[in-house]
């Protein structure tokens, strides 16, 4: 006992360490924000600020040397058609490069909240550097799977366009019932596709996760996605969707008020329509506070998005990989003072234990202890019914016998009645019990009653003889000459 210490437990960590039900999950993606929100939430919104001030600050300034270059060149001149091509295709080309800084914006956000909920699983709460040096090392592969995500999207699109174009062409462009038709189908093929897009959009829902967090690659994370949203595919579609909805709501509850307040403001301070120069900045002042509003809003969108995202992720590898028992020992082992080199990494995947190709099997819910199963009998074959041919194999109870009056089954031998019980003694005052009968003898009689005395006749001259009787034989049997046992002392019969 001198070498063992006393260590308290764990402290409860931001995410709990077991599976976790629908609501669990939904309430933890919000309540999750809290544990690191200078971090998460700081960094998303400062980088997300700079991400739209760098969009809108070069789409102007693009905008501007278009029109710019544009206007020094006369409509007659032969290089006004290259020049506006040229500036077009810079256009584009700036339009393309914000995109993909989106795209990477997008992707650093996900993983850092991928490694912030994996250090909140093992009570940690890890600094931007920490969580970086995790999301560095798969960086590559998210911008690839975010940038993969976007071009399908695009692609998807241009092949929609391609058939509802192709189709009008193919009946005339001049025809009103051409573009009805076309409109038509259209509509059907985006309605068509939105149940595709949700499908793969929440099978892939784990990618991020798997990537950061396992350090896999690009093939592998998307095949461990696809296996382990398998068996959690609703509930991971209904956290998504209502989280969605939820700060969908949110984003419209802050920029409607904004948008109608700046156009009431507009119209006290402008009330004929002519321009002001102090309503002008007065309203351009209001729009930019709505927009800043709006971009926090969704900056935190994508946070909560990105936690619900891996919470699914660990949910699923508790339930069909067992990783919440490694997680547990790992909080046990450093709550014991267990250095980190010496820890292994919790998240580490175990082939034996990994979700395969087949279907995760459902957890089973453990016996209570002390249960003990019940022992399984061989199934009895059914007696059969009077006058119905009997089973194959079936053999009748040893020692059965029909009850009176009841006629045996045909088919049957008639079996022997029970023998008396060994050592049974009659009652004094009963007849005694008939003896046992063969099966099929008729009932037996009734006892004769017992008939009356003849009548006393004269006395014989052997009893005139006599004389009287004496009092041994007037005295009843068991009698005998003492007094009864109650009567007191000295008394006489």
């Amino acid at each position: 006992m001198s070498g063992q210490t006393w260590t308290p437990a764990p402290k409860k960590g931001a995410i709990p360490l077991h599976p976790m039900t629908f609501g669990m999950l939904l309430g933890r993606a919000f309540s999750a924000l809290r544990h690191n929100p200078k971090v998460l939430f700081g960094f998303a919104v400062t980088v997300q600020f700079l991400v739209v001030l760098i969009t809108v600050s070069v789409m102007l300034l693009v905008a501007i040397f278009i029109a710019t270059r544009i206007a020094t060149v006369p409509p007659s001149s032969p290089d006004f058609g290259p020049i506006v091509a040229g500036s077009v295709a810079l256009g584009i080309l700036a339009g393309v490069v914000l995109a993909l800084a989106s795209v990477a914006f997008t992707a650093v956000v996900q993983g850092l909240v991928a490694a912030d909920v994996s250090f909140a699983a093992v009570s940690r709460r890890a600094t931007l550097r920490m969580l970086w040096g995790r999301v560095r090392p798969a960086f590559w592969r998210l911008f690839a799977f975010s940038l993969l995500q976007s071009v399908a999207v695009l692609l998807w699109i241009a092949l929609l366009f391609g058939i509802v174009y192709g189709l009008v062409a193919a009946l005339g462009f001049d025809t009103g019932a051409a573009i009805a038709v076309g409109v038509s189908t259209g509509l059907l093929l985006v309605l068509g596709s939105i149940p595709l897009f949700i499908w793969l959009f929440t099978k892939m829902l784990v990618v991020p996760s798997v990537l950061v967090i396992e350090h896999a690659t690009l093939r592998t994370a998307v095949v461990r996605s696809w296996r382990l949203i398998r068996g959690r595919f609703w509930p991971a579609f209904g956290v998504m969707f209502l989280i969605g909805a939820i700060m969908g709501i949110a984003i419209q509850v802050v920029s409607i008020p904004g948008s109608i307040i700046g156009g009431v403001i507009g119209g006290i301070l402008a009330p004929t329509g002519g321009e002001d120069a102090a309503g002008t900045i007065v309203v351009i002042a209001i729009s930019v506070l709505s927009q800043a509003l709006v971009i926090a809003v969704g900056a935190i969108q994508l946070v909560v998005q990105g936690t619900g995202a891996t919470l699914i992720y660990l949910d699923s590898r508790m339930r069909y990989e067992g990783l919440d028992q490694a997680l547990i020992r790992h909080v046990e082992r450093t709550a014991l003072g267990t250095p980190d080199s010496e820890l292994e990494d919790p998240y580490a995947v175990d082939p034996l234990r990994a979700v395969s190709s087949t279907p995760p099997p459902r957890p089973q819910t453990p016996p209570p202890p002390g249960y003990v199963p019940q022992q399984q009998y061989p199934a009895q074959a059914p007696y059969p019914y009077p006058g119905q041919a009997p089973r194959p194999g079936y053999a009748p109870t040893p020692g059965y016998a029909p009850q009176p009056g009841h006629a045996p089954t045909p088919g049957y031998p008639p079996q022997p009645g029970y023998p008396p019980t060994p050592g049974y003694a009659a009652q004094p005052g009963y007849p005694p019990a008939p003896a046992p009968r063969e099966h099929g003898t008729p009932p037996y009689a009734p006892p004769t009653p017992p008939q009356p005395a003849p009548p006393a006749g004269p006395p014989s001259p052997e009893q005139t003889q006599a004389g009287p009787p004496s009092a041994e034989q007037t005295q009843a049997p068991g009698d005998d000459a003492g007094p009864p046992p109650w009567a007191p002392p000295g008394a006489d019969r």
